[in-house]
């Protein structure tokens, strides 16, 4: 269940099972995001709205969302939908995200790419302990450009195999380079496979599992 503090201005929910730490927040305002700390460690009221959304906007997994008092919401969806696959850790889509059709609220998450987590599909950050290494920067694929570029994107896993993931999306570098431009791909997520981010079967000589 997520947690809730309501502000002033803004009403600050955070999710913890999403959370992987990347301190978007405690950096982005220290203020607002005091861990460790006696009593709540949220405090929305201690910088501008405009700078606690900022925060929510910033959030790669999702964890951390942020509503105005003005119904302005922290979940927005992009222009353009992108999958940007991050160095040594997991891949971080933003899109209006459904999982099996059914709508998940959020437009950011990070998936799990190491076959660690506990947290499947959703990173946890097991990789670190993990010790999964793996380049941020794919090849590049030749792709043309999509007629749209948004739009809601359907998350599938497939039992003991990969994530099928449907609608417009655009596969991008840890630097931002287009990788690829597809409507529908197959992520692995058992950490094994030789065509990262993509899929090429070693889920199935590596023995994984996962619902």
């Amino acid at each position: 269940m997520a947690e809730r503090v309501e502000g002033r201005d803004v009403t600050v929910e955070f999710e913890g099972k999403l959370c992987i730490h990347a301190r978007m927040c405690v950096l982005g305002n220290p203020a607002v995001f005091v861990p460790n700390a006696p009593g709540g460690w949220i405090h929305p009221d201690a910088a501008p709205a405009e700078a606690v959304m900022r925060i929510g906007f910033n959030c790669p997994s999702g964890a951390i969302k942020v509503t105005a008092v003005d119904g302005a919401s922290s979940e927005v969806a992009p222009a353009v939908n992108t999958a940007r696959v991050r160095e040594n850790g997991p891949v971080a889509i933003e899109a209006p995200l459904t999982l099996r059709g059914e709508d998940l609220g959020r437009v950011r998450a990070v998936l799990c790419r190491c076959g660690a987590s506990k947290n499947k599909l959703f990173c946890d950050g097991s990789h670190t302990a993990a010790g999964f290494t793996e380049s941020g920067e794919p090849a590049t694929k030749d792709s043309s450009a999509l007629e749209a570029r948004g739009g809601p994107v359907d998350l599938v896993p497939l039992k003991d195999g990969p994530l099928k993931v449907t609608g417009n999306l655009e596969i991008v570098s840890g630097t931002g380079r287009t990788v690829n431009r597809v409507q529908q791909a197959f992520l692995c997520r058992c950490g094994m496979s030789a065509n990262k981010p993509y899929c090429d079967g070693s889920h199935k000589a590596a023995g994984f599992t996962a619902d």
